[in-house]
């Protein structure tokens, strides 16, 4: 992290980022992710009643940056309470306030009494998150996936297809992938889509008006509610109480023996979630604007070859003052639109000195950042692979790609990139991609033989 001496109230000059300043982040990767979780649907609320979001949305604050950056203010001359982030969560209309989530020196936090009314007429809409610090400092607001908004849960059959996890025939812990859909009565497991970690084998059971039926065998159904019953042991049934997940106890009904009674922690809603993941890192230093929009890269595509190897990014929230770094060099950057920008692919010379073609496999990180020194990582990579021999030179090619960066720059947000740029010799490039998402509150549900 780069400290940047100022006056008392005065707010830091933009920097662009230095070469070293990358290499520095690089290696230490203090990343500062913003996680939102919630449901891909949310019920309506009619008249005076509040249908509370079910689950309730969840945000989480992952990486070391966060602590980095508590203690960079503290030795700026913050408080502790100053420098602690604070969060506001609102569903992105003027009719409700945002209220504020309760972080408390947390990592994580929930909103249980979110709700839409029916004066709202959206038919889908984005959860909102304001952070900033303790101080008043704007970190910015972060959006949510996209929420469908619905009057009450379908009647008919949503099948729950078992898409996931599936076990074999043995009792043991290794899992077979098995086709088909979920029927309450069947066995199932519940696994950590992140740890892997797994819950005891369980059979799901339907829920009526607070009991579990034991004869049901229909498909199971998103929205519905449904019960977790813990397979050979004396009625005990997954319960959550005062966010503890614990063993409750059913009665058996005396009138009808098909069924057993359950309290509410017992009964479940199955319902599908999305996320919203945004990462970032100062790596100049403070900045007095806020780090959103945070770009999103969701894939890469390589273009020509030679001294006209272009990389294309697809995502969302592009803006004209990002640049394309390949690991620690910057590359000649074109901004098309808000979900699409084009760069240079840089020569190998400019990670291997004296190298005229690609002798080996190089791979490097593909990271966005901003003129003011912002760094968004990426979970995309790029891998130079080897080449027969040198590559011949198009000067013609290289002439239209300098003239394009020259008149496409703007002095506020670009300069000429100091690396020579080139390109894969016909093509021979690649881009991977890793799964760095994580859903702390997600988990896989699957039929069990």
């Amino acid at each position: 992290m780069f400290l940047i001496c100022r006056k008392f109230g005065e707010r830091p000059q933009p920097q662009r980022l230095t070469r070293e300043a990358m290499r520095n982040y690089l290696k230490e990767k203090d990343d500062q992710t913003v996680l939102i979780l919630h449901a891909k649907v949310a019920q309506k609320s009619y008249g005076n009643e509040k249908r509370f979001f079910c689950p309730p949305p969840c945000v989480y604050l992952l990486g070391t940056g966060w602590q980095k950056k508590l203690e960079n203010m503290e030795k700026e001359g913050c408080t502790e309470q100053e420098a602690q982030p604070c969060a506001f969560i609102g569903i992105g209309n003027s009719e409700q306030e945002m209220q504020q989530l309760n972080l408390e020196g947390k990592h994580f936090c929930t909103a249980k009494t979110l709700y839409i009314s029916d004066s709202d007429k959206r038919k889908h809409f984005m959860l909102s998150v304001k952070m900033l610090y303790g101080n008043s400092s704007n970190i910015g607001v972060f959006l949510s996936k996209r929420i469908k908004v619905i009057s009450k849960p379908s009647k008919k059959k949503q099948s729950l297809k078992n898409a996931d996890l599936d076990d074999d025939e043995s009792e043991g812990e290794e899992f077979a992938v098995r086709d088909g859909y979920i029927h309450y009565g069947q066995t199932v497991k519940l696994v950590c889509s992140v740890s892997g970690m797994a819950l005891p084998r369980l059979i799901i059971r339907k829920v009526d008006k607070q009991t579990a039926l034991l004869d049901a065998d229909d498909p199971v159904s998103q929205l519905h509610k449904c019960a977790f019953y813990l397979k050979d042991t004396d009625r005990m049934y997954l319960c959550l109480s005062q966010e503890r997940i614990i063993q409750f106890q059913a009665t058996q009904c005396s009138k009808e023996a098909n069924k057993e009674i359950i309290n509410d922690g017992a009964s479940w809603t199955i319902i599908s979630t999305d996320k919203a993941e945004y990462t970032f890192y100062e790596g100049m230093g403070p900045v007095p604007t806020p780090v959103t929009p945070v770009p999103v890269v969701e894939s890469l595509q390589l273009n020509g070859g030679g001294d006209v190897a272009m990389l294309e990014l697809t995502g969302q929230n592009f803006t004209p003052n990002l640049r394309v770094w390949f690991g620690d060099v910057e590359a000649d950057t074109m901004y098309r639109c808000g979900e699409s920008v084009l760069c240079v692919v840089p020569d190998i010379s400019a990670f291997r000195e004296g190298w005229r073609w690609v002798r080996q496999p190089v791979q490097v990180p593909v990271t966005l950042v901003r003129n003011d020194g912002i760094i968004y990582a990426t979970a995309l990579t790029f891998t130079y692979t080897p080449e027969p021999g040198p590559r011949p030179h198009c000067s013609a090619a290289g002439a239209i790609l300098r003239s394009h960066s020259t008149s496409s720059s703007s002095p506020a947000s670009s300069s000429s990139p100091s690396s020579s740029l080139g390109g894969l010799g016909d093509g021979h490039g690649a881009y991977s991609s890793s799964d760095s998402g994580m859903s702390s509150a997600a988990s896989t549900m699957s039929v069990l033989s």
